[in-house]
């Protein structure tokens, strides 16, 4: 085994040692209260085990040893309270950035999970265990949603021995949210052990049976190990950061996105970062570990009472205290019964000679129903004599009667219960007022309800804080309504705000969440569940019609809506659609109504209104087109006018160049070669424009189409059509004009009839 480990088992077992050292005499007790609260007259468990003795080996016979168990009635009293009166969470944001409707996204997942976990179960089994001897557990944990889903789900899970449980003897919470660590233990067989972890070292029995550092980990005489989940924390001390815009961030993690790049924090200071670990083990042996998601232990206190006295916590529940009076009513039931049953039978009392002939049946009277007994009438003195009469019964001692009448209020005083609670008739007539004296009764057991509630409380920030590190991947997730109505929402960790809203396929608006935005605390709540008061609802509802028939023309459909039998709802929807149309028009909507209403047309708004701007901007496009395609258009014509002015200029210097009789031939030369040197920037100036033109022409064709209306882009396309063919129209002229005048020419002498000159002629030379 590494070093490591080594070391890490030797902590673990000092801490879970540390735990029972601290509760041993409790749990000692309170194992004790679990066996007295399930005594009965075959186990004896309420019966001092040697006054149990004496009592059934009596010489002269074996006494009467009754269990009148009182206790559970007491016991149901109150957690059948608390399981009409689940107490439940609330989420609630608590900064800025926390929004009320991802809060209400909070609850309806937390129902959710509570229903899909069986959490009922759970609270109960806590509460039951609470309420009897002192202290119950709850806990949580992860798992797949299926075997072929790599989404998990989180589960409330009950922890049903209690004394399975090692806590952190040091905490301070109620609820052991402050615990360090905790251990969730079990006993298992070895052949067991063996086929659940084959890759497990194998135990070595002689090695563990030495010392007592193994103690309570290995059990050698039934070749049992204990096999324990240890949650634990590990600490590591980094800095945090505080930026300019007021965020928060651990040195070493990224940074947010609000923070450039360079930019350095206002302020640093050192802080414990905690996470929690999670590892099963042997106390020689680590078999699997694991991170937890959260940054609480799973692991959540119920505790009835609890007192610490000499470093030491002693916890109790209803039991402890009832224990005594509970004895002494079995003693004087045992003994009430013992008397009776030693006491004489009533004899029958006649005079002598009544009974003569009819001997047999008087004898056996007292064993046997005859339906009749005959006897012989006597005279004496003339006067006829009574018939025979039984005695007087024998009477109890009035001492054990009122032993047992002390005994049973005894029962009650320590309890906190009295005969108004358990349902006895008291002075009270009114129903008001027998409400109000059970709720002062209730009052004298309230704490361990309330003690609940804050278990309960813990277990919702449990999973408040769990749900966006489980939930970590865009997914739709089932909530409940308050009326455990189902729906999905959506969410997706990686969007910035805490709800943001989205427009679908069908034009829908739908909410997408991110329960990582913001911070939300919780708080709790005790009352009737949705059930109780809609079955309150009903007949309060029933009240009002039966005082005022007329309202059912009205309110029909929202009494019959209330009621717990099948068809209810079906017969609701036909009473509404009695109901008068202006009513149902007139209805208030109610403010969540209003808030949805007008957050849907807010959105709506902002749409129309970029649409109305993205309209806008086409329009300016389209002008914009439009207005260089028309300016283009003009341009290329003026070009081509300018063009086809050079050519006709060119055409009349050429043709009006002559050559006067005069002129000699050495003239001819020297006015050819100024011809050629004006040829030669004529081209280039007409080279220099046919690339103008075309650049622009280029630009007009490379403009992007900017419209979506069919018509308007048709158009658009015609625009750059003509745009091209006049282009090509153009260039066609250009390069006709500067093939003309690149051209080489030939100068020749004209000369009339008598052979004299009177001119030259620029023509075109032809190879």
């Amino acid at each position: 085994m590494p070093k490591s480990d080594t070391e890490f088992l030797a902590v673990a077992r000092k801490r879970r040692k540390q735990a029972i050292d601290a509760l041993n005499d409790s749990r000692k007790v309170q194992l004790e209260d679990v066996r007295f609260l399930a005594g009965n007259s075959d186990n004896g468990w309420q019966w001092p085990e040697k006054v149990r003795q004496s009592r059934l080996n009596d010489p002269n016979g074996a006494r009467p040893v009754l269990t009148i168990n009182k206790l559970p009635q007491h016991i149901r009293l109150v957690t059948n309270e608390q399981r009409q009166n689940r107490p439940s969470v609330k989420v609630l944001p608590v900064d800025d950035s926390g929004d009320p409707e991802v809060a209400e996204i909070f609850n309806g997942m937390i129902r959710h999970i509570e229903v899909n976990s069986d959490a009922d179960v759970a609270y109960s089994t806590a509460f039951d265990n609470q309420v009897a001897h002192g202290e119950g557990f709850v806990r949580l944990i992860t798992d797949y949603v299926d075997e072929v889903s790599f989404e998990q789900d989180i589960f409330i899970r009950r922890v049903p021995n209690p004394f399975a449980v090692d806590m952190d003897p040091s905490i301070q919470d109620p609820s052991g949210a402050d615990a360090e660590w905790v251990f969730i233990s079990d006993m298992m067989m070895e052949e067991e052990f063996e086929a659940e972890y084959p890759d497990a070292e194998p135990v070595s029995w002689e090695e563990v049976g030495v010392g007592d550092q193994y103690e309570g980990w290995f059990d050698n005489e039934n070749k049992r190990i204990r096999v324990a989940e240890y949650f634990y924390y590990e600490s590591e001390t980094r800095n945090i950061l505080l930026w300019a815009n007021g965020e928060v961030s651990v040195e070493g993690e990224a940074l947010p996105e609000s923070v450039v790049a360079g930019e350095k924090p206002l302020k640093k200071r050192p802080t414990k970062v905690r996470t929690v670990k999670w590892c099963k083990l042997t106390g020689c042996a680590v078999l699997d570990r694991r991170d937890w998601a959260g940054k609480y232990i799973p692991v959540v206190r119920f505790v009835g009472n609890e007192v610490e006295i000499d470093g030491k916590k002693q916890i109790w529940g209803l039991v402890r205290n009832a224990k005594d009076p509970q004895r002494m009513v079995n003693y004087w039931a045992s003994q009430e019964a013992e008397i009776l049953a030693l006491a004489p039978k009533s004899p029958y009392v006649g005079a002598s000679g009544q009974f003569e002939g009819h001997e047999d049946k008087w004898q056996r009277a007292n064993t046997v129903n005859y339906a009749f007994l005959e006897y012989e009438p006597v005279v004496q003195d003339g006067v006829a004599v009574p018939p025979p009469q039984r005695s007087a019964p024998p009477i109890p001692p009035a001492g054990f009667i009122q032993a047992k009448l002390q005994a049973s209020d005894d029962l009650q005083s320590t309890m906190g219960q009295y005969n108004p609670s358990l349902g006895a008739e008291a002075d009270e007539k009114s129903g008001k007022a027998i409400i109000a004296r059970q709720r002062q009764a209730d009052v004298g057991t309230y704490h361990y309800l309330d003690n609940a509630n804050i278990a309960i409380r813990h277990v919702g920030r449990i999973l408040v804080d769990m749900i966006p590190k489980v939930y970590d991947t865009r997914r739709v997730a089932r909530i409940l309504g308050e009326d455990n109505e189902p729906d999905t929402i959506q969410i997706d960790p990686n969007q910035r705000q805490a709800v943001m809203e989205i427009t679908d396929e069908q034009n829908e608006i739908r909410k997408i969440y991110n329960p990582n935005v913001g911070r939300y605390d919780v708080v709790s709540t005790v009352g009737p569940s949705f059930t109780t008061k809609r079955q309150e609802a009903a007949e309060a509802m029933n009240l009002v019609l039966q005082g005022n028939p007329g309202l059912w023309q009205v309110a029909g459909d929202l009494f019959v809506k209330n009621l717990d039998w099948p068809g209810a709802e079906e017969l609701a929807k036909r009473l509404k659609k009695m109901v008068p149309p202006n009513l149902l028009e007139g209805d208030e909507p109610n403010k969540e109504d209003l808030e949805a209403k007008a957050a849907q047309l807010h959105a709506a708004g902002e749409m129309l209104s970029q649409k109305q701007q993205e309209l806008q901007l086409a329009q300016q496009e389209i002008e914009k087109v439009s207005k260089t395609a028309m300016g283009e258009k003009a341009q290329a014509d003026n070009a081509k006018a300018q063009a086809q002015k050079v050519v006709d200029q060119l055409n009349s210097q050429i043709e009006a160049l002559g050559l006067q009789k005069q002129i000699m031939e050495k003239d001819i030369a020297l006015q050819s070669a100024q011809l050629e040197a004006d040829r030669a920037k004529i081209v280039a100036e007409m080279k220099i424009l046919v690339s103008q033109f075309s650049a622009k022409i280029d630009h007009i064709m490379s403009e992007p189409d900017g419209d979506e209306d069919p018509a308007k882009a048709q158009e658009q396309e015609q625009q750059k059509a003509a745009a091209m063919e006049m282009h090509a129209q153009v260039m066609e002229a250009l390069s006709n004009a500067i093939a003309l005048i690149s051209a080489p020419r030939r100068t020749t002498l004209q000369t009339d009839e008598m052979g004299n000159p009177v001119g030259a002629m620029s023509e075109v030379a032809i190879e």
